[in-house]
């Protein structure tokens, strides 16, 4: 059995393709509309379920994406605009608990995220190949990781989550 956690396995660094990044950016740009149908009809108790055994409830993963592309937004933007820039972590896990997640509808995530990602796509779907390769440090990276690599993240990151949304769908026979 796979791991629940990981429903699209985890992510793995690729090599530059134009076919990639065509993919990826397109991920990036239908994120929103993907999230939005994953939680379609889902109802008060639905979003307040976790998605899976000792995960975070579906109305705080809607938010988490939310707070990371904006981070991911951000991240994009210095590394474009900064030499040996550091980007910076934030404490995930505690931000789900923050009022907000637990008290604003998920909808007001979802309109900022089809916001967001108009800007976000549009920041980066024309950058250069010497762009793609700029390097910045990253939490956790002993090495400074490149655009490539955080346009690739980010792609899975939309995916991975919609993932987990649509398996609880799955088990709990969600149309």
């Amino acid at each position: 059995m796979s791991d629940p956690r990981y429903p699209i396995g985890k992510y793995e660094p690729q090599v530059y393709s134009d076919t990639l990044k065509q993919e990826w950016l397109n991920n990036i740009r239908q994120l929103p509309t993907e999230l939005e149908y994953a939680i379609l009809n889902l109802d008060a108790d639905q979003l307040n379920s976790p998605y899976r055994n000792g995960g975070w409830t579906i109305q705080q993963l809607v938010h988490h994406i939310a707070d990371s592309h904006m981070n991911a937004y951000i991240r994009f933007k210095l590394a474009l605009t900064e030499e040996n820039v550091t980007v910076k972590s934030y404490e995930e896990k505690l931000w789900a608990e923050l009022n907000d997640v637990q008290k604003v509808p998920v909808n007001i995530s979802i309109t900022l995220l089809h916001a967001l990602h108009t800007r976000l796509y549009a920041s980066i779907k024309d950058i250069s190949m010497e762009q793609w390769n700029r390097k910045f440090n990253y939490p956790g990276k002993s090495e400074p990781v490149s655009i490539w690599f955080l346009l690739g993240m980010y792609s899975w990151h939309g995916k991975h989550h919609v993932a987990h949304i649509l398996s609880y769908r799955e088990a709990n026979n969600i149309s």
